[in-house]
C-alpha cells in the first residue's frame, strides 16, 4: 500500500489543514503508485475504513481534515511532470506537483497553467482540481475546471476509470470530466491529472490604486473592461481594513490608507509604455484617482496579494467565507455583509476577486460558535437572494457541506448523492465533506 505511518508526532500535520478544523487521523499512507492505492482501497472497503486525499493542507472549509479514525492518502510525493506537449499545449502530472512549481517549469516552454489560487505557494494541483481553485487570473482564464483535459482516477470501488480527451471538444454524452472536478475526494482518489496550457504572454505588470470610498463598482467594471479594454487578466479588491492588514503584515509593500484594487495588465516589451498608459486612462475614466503603483512583475504582487488570509487571521479573523455574484449586484453584496458584520457586533473584512464577482469576507469571530452559525447562513442566503454562489473557488468541505442544498436544491443534491452511492458505495471516501448526510465530520476543535 505503500509507506504507513501511525506515530502520533508524525500524523499531527495530517490533522488540520488551513481551515479551523482538527481531525485524529489513525494513520497516514503514502502510497507509491497506482496499484497502491487500488490496494489500499480494497482494504479500506473490506474494513470499512474512511480514507482522505491529501496534497499541501490549503483548504480552507475542511475538504483534507480527516475524520475520526480516518486514513490519510499523502500525494505530497507525487511531484512528477510526466509530459510536456508543446504542439497541443498539454501538461500530465502527479496529483501532488504544486502550483508554482508547474509555473516554473513551464516558463522556459513559453506555456503556462492560467489558475493561481492565493495559496499557489504550497496548494497542489491534484488539490486545485478536486476544489475547482482559481484565483486572480480568473477574470480572463476562467477556473481550473476550463483547463483539466484528463484524469486518472481509482474509484471508491477500487475501479481504476479515465476520464477526458486531450482533445479540445467532445460529444460523447454527458461529461464525466466535470463529475470529477470539484469532487473534493468523495469519488475516488486522482493518480494522474492532463492539464491544458496558454501562451505565456511576454510581460505581465501589476497595478495598485486606491479605491475612493464612495465608488460604485456596479457602474465601474463594465466601463473598466468595456472594448476595446487593455489586456487586464485580474482585478482585485481589498477594502481598506484589509489593506491596511495586508500593509502591517508585509512591511508597507502596500499603501494601507485606503481601499485597494490589484490588476494585472499582459503586454510585450515593445507595448509595455503604450499599454500601461492607456490602462491609466482607462482606470481614471472608470472613477479610479492618482498614478499607478507598478509591480514590473505582477507574479510578485499575487504572492503578496496571497498573504491576505494571514494577515487578516492574525488580527483575529477565524471565518473565511468565499462566495459570488454577478457584477451588477456587488455593491450590495459588500452593504450586505458589512450590515450583517454590524447587526451581529462582529469585525468584518473584505477582499477577494473583484473582476468575476467572487469576494472573501471574514470576520472576527470564534468559527464554533452559534453566532458563526448564524453570520455564515444570513450571508450565504444574501448570497443566493442576489444570484451567486455560496462557493466561488474554495469548495464546500465540512463547513459548507449543510448548506449544499441551497445551492443546487433537493433533487439537485439527490442526484450528486446518486452519483456518489455508484463510485463509494460504502461512503469511504472523505466521509462528512461535500455530501449532507449521516457522516460524521471532523470535530468541533478535536475528535
Amino acid at each position: 500500500m505503500g509507506t504507513i505511518t501511525d506515530d502520533p508526532a508524525a500524523l499531527a500535520r495530517f490533522s488540520t489543514d488551513a481551515s479551523h478544523l482538527v481531525g485524529t487521523p489513525a494513520a497516514a499512507v503514502a502510497p507509491r503508485d497506482r496499484e497502491d492505492v487500488q490496494h489500499l482501497m480494497g482494504w479500506a472497503r473490506r474494513w470499512k475504513v474512511p480514507l482522505v486525499g491529501r496534497g499541501g493542507g490549503s483548504s480552507l472549509d475542511g475538504e483534507s481534515v480527516p475524520p475520526p479514525d480516518g486514513v490519510v492518502v499523502d500525494f505530497s510525493g507525487w511531484t512528477s511532470i510526466l509530459e510536456i506537449d508543446d504542439a497541443d499545449r498539454l501538461v500530465r502530472v502527479g496529483p501532488g506537483l504544486v502550483n508554482r512549481e508547474l509555473h516554473r517549469a513551464l516558463q522556459s516552454h513559453g506555456l503556462f497553467f492560467p489558475p493561481n489560487p492565493g495559496s499557489w505557494t504550497m496548494s497542489t494541483l491534484g488539490g486545485n482540481t478536486a476544489t475547482n481553485a482559481s484565483g486572480p487570473r480568473s477574470l480572463r482564464y476562467g477556473s481550473t475546471r476550463s483547463w483539466v483535459r484528463g484524469l486518472d482516477v481509482v474509484l471508491g470501488t477500487g475501479e481504476f476509470l479515465q476520464v477526458g480527451h486531450r482533445t479540445r471538444k467532445a460529444s460523447t454524452g454527458p461529461d464525466l470530466l466535470g463529475f470529477f472536478v470539484g469532487s473534493e475526494g468523495t469519488l475516488g482518489l486522482f493518480t494522474e491529472i492532463t492539464l491544458a496550457l496558454a501562451p505565456a504572454p511576454e510581460r505581465r505588470v501589476g497595478l495598485v490604486l486606491g479605491v475612493p470610498d464612495d465608488l460604485s463598482f456596479r457602474a465601474t467594471l463594465p466601463r473598466l473592461l468595456a472594448p476595446p479594454a487593455p489586456a487586464f487578466s485580474a482585478i482585485e479588491y481589498l477594502d481598506r481594513s484589509t489593506a491596511a492588514a495586508l500593509s502591517r503584515f508585509a512591511a508597507g509593500r502596500l499603501p494601507g490608507d485606503t481601499g485597494l484594487v490589484l490588476l494585472e495588465l499582459e503586454t510585450t516589451s515593445a507595448d509595455e509604455d503604450r499599454d500601461l498608459e492607456r490602462a491609466a486612462e482607462r482606470l481614471a475614466a472608470a472613477g479610479f484617482a492618482g498614478d499607478p503603483v507598478v509591480f514590473p512583475d505582477a507574479d510578485q504582487l499575487w504572492t503578496l496579494r496571497g498573504q491576505s488570509g494571514d494577515a487578516i487571521e492574525q488580527e483575529g479573523v477565524r471565518i473565511h467565507e468565499d462566495i459570488a455574484v454577478p457584477w451588477s449586484r456587488l455593491d450590495e453584496l459588500i452593504a450586505g455583509t458589512k450590515e450583517i458584520g454590524t447587526r451581529h457586533g462582529v469585525t468584518t473584512r473584505l477582499f477577494g476577486h473583484l473582476g468575476d464577482g467572487n469576494l472573501h469576507p471574514g470576520f472576527v469571530l470564534d468559527p464554533l460558535s452559534e453566532r458563526a452559525t448564524t453570520v455564515r447562513r444570513e450571508l450565504l442566503l444574501l448570497t443566493k437572494r442576489l444570484g451567486g454562489t455560496i462557493s466561488a473557488e474554495h469548495g464546500v468541505g465540512a463547513v459548507k457541506a449543510p448548506y449544499l442544498a441551497l445551492e443546487h436544491g433537493e433533487v439537485g443534491v439527490s442526484l450528486l448523492e446518486a452519483f456518489k452511492r455508484r463510485c463509494d458505495p460504502d461512503g469511504i471516501l472523505n466521509p462528512g465533506k461535500l455530501y449532507p448526510g449521516p457522516e460524521a465530520a471532523p470535530g468541533r476543535g478535536s475528535s
